[in-house]
């Protein structure tokens, strides 16, 4: 007997990806990669090899 899993997903998005950030910050990938390698000034999540930025921490620190 099948059972049917249903996951209600928040379309809201709450990370952004490295390519991202360097196209609102007119910069690099690389730059980029290192920028979030080194910041302490957003919030940076490393999966693996897969980086995220978490969106609200991110656009605190480019509205300043």
């Amino acid at each position: 007997m099948e059972q049917q899993i249903n996951i209600e997903v928040n379309s809201e998005k709450r990370t952004y990806t490295v390519p991202e950030i360097a196209r609102m910050l007119s910069i690099s990938e690389r730059t980029a990669y290192n920028l979030c390698k080194t910041t302490t000034a957003f919030k940076v999540i490393s999966l693996g090899r897969s980086v995220r930025i978490h969106k609200q921490s991110f656009d605190e620190w480019f509205s300043q």
